[in-house]
């Protein structure tokens, strides 16, 4: 092939890579979507956000042979639900090489991870396997090594099947300040040890329009997914309820998901009393499935930081302006958007149930000693989310 031909296939590789994104530019303006420009806006928002993560899966870490750990998702790069807790850590694999997994596992209260095989949805569909934190031998030093493999092996093994094509780690904090997040490297143990090739027009022209339409796909599959729940709104349902498609869901838990739609001078009082579990937590979220800013907004809470009524009760209020209770959810700015209970590893998954009341009368729907917070109290509220954050993430 000509160098004008090669330049041909990169000028069309980009025309397409653009066009395709020029046709998610439709989504947010579509009727299901709430009419209000702040929703229109995060739909955008998400749509430029998601770019780096499609190059990411299509692109920077795409290789098998060359495989690296990366973040999904982060405090601004986000979808599909991201829980506000976590860190997602995955790479990019083969169901027919031997890779080693290995470093310091951290201290995260839930803990898994899950070889994943391809599917009919973008983030791919059955889990092959999934180990959680008690199944992994950690030494004393938090230091360990996992064997990801088509055959058995000692000590810790993942199995991996001919169509698992990624591995995935969930980490999900509690205590966002004192718990520690995984620092680990992934290494190929088999098969020909020479570096990755530069990239060539083709390969990179193919890489591209895969890209812009996981963008595209992505934010398609999820705004189908959140209007099965909008269709019944302020009612606690759980994926396997309204969805019959394989996805690389959470293992360990059924999430109890609703949908919300709160006008100006309206609360929604949503109450549970949570079950024994391993870690539990309160998500919250816009349209897209994508958290509130949780490092400058109050957009979840957890087992650690939520305050129980005396008897044992989680009461969590969603309302536009702050009522003064330890366990509010900031609805910063939006309309409308989920919320999800998570329960891991738990004896039980109760459906929370959900109240809509005028503001104005959120106090005759509640104990008369309700706990609530001071205006000090809220201020450190929000002062340790960003430490722990940093903590979580690093100088991002």
């Amino acid at each position: 092939m000509s160098a004008s031909d090669d330049e041909d296939v990169l000028r069309q590789g980009w025309a397409d890579f653009c066009d395709e994104l020029k046709r998610a530019g439709e989504i947010p303006f579509r009727a299901t979507v709430p009419p209000h420009v702040n929703d229109r806006t995060a739909g955008f928002e998400v749509l430029a956000r998601n770019i780096s993560l499609a190059l990411n899966f299509q692109h920077d870490y795409a290789d098998p042979l060359h495989p690296e750990l990366m973040h999904y998702f982060d405090p601004v790069r986000k979808q599909g639900g991201d829980n506000t807790d976590a860190v997602y850590v995955g790479a990019t694999i083969n169901g027919t090489d031997t890779y080693r997994i290995s470093g310091d596992r951290g201290s995260a209260r839930y803990f898994a991870v899950t070889s994943v095989e391809q599917g009919q949805t973008p983030w791919g569909g059955k889990v092959a396997q999934t180990l959680f934190a008690d199944d992994l031998q950690v030494d004393a030093d938090g230091s360990f090594e996992l064997i990801c493999s088509p055959e058995p092996q000692p000590g810790n093994w993942l199995r991996t099947t001919p169509e698992t094509f990624r591995v995935t780690f969930r980490q999900f904090f509690a205590d966002w300040e004192n718990e520690r997040p995984m620092k680990a490297r992934i290494d190929r143990l088999t098969g020909d040890m020479s570096p990755p090739p530069p990239p060539t027009p083709q390969r990179l022209a193919r890489q591209l329009l895969a890209s812009a339409k996981w963008v595209n796909e992505s934010i398609e599959f999820w705004v189908y997914m959140i209007n099965m729940w909008k269709a019944q709104p302020n009612t606690f349902r759980s994926y396997k309820q309204l969805a019959d498609q394989a996805i690389d869901a959470t293992p360990g838990g059924e999430p109890m998901i609703a949908y919300w739609a709160l006008p100006p001078d309206e609360a929604l009082i949503i109450r549970v009393r949570p079950p024994r579990c391993q870690y539990w937590a309160v998500e919250f979220g816009n349209y897209w499935w994508t958290t509130m800013d949780y490092r400058y907004r109050l957009s979840n809470t957890n087992c650690h930081y939520a305050q129980l009524e005396g008897d044992g009760e989680l009461i969590v209020v969603i309302a536009h302006e702050d009522p003064g209770l330890p366990n509010w959810l900031d609805p910063s700015g939006y309309a409308e958007g989920y919320v999800c209970y998570r329960w891991m590893l738990s004896d039980a998954y109760p459906a929370p149930v959900a109240t809509q009341i005028k503001s104005a009368q959120l106090s005759e729907h509640l104990p008369a000693d309700v706990k609530r917070i001071s205006p000090n109290g809220r201020r450190e509220q929000l002062a340790a989310r960003r430490r722990g954050v940093i903590n979580r993430f690093g100088n991002i």
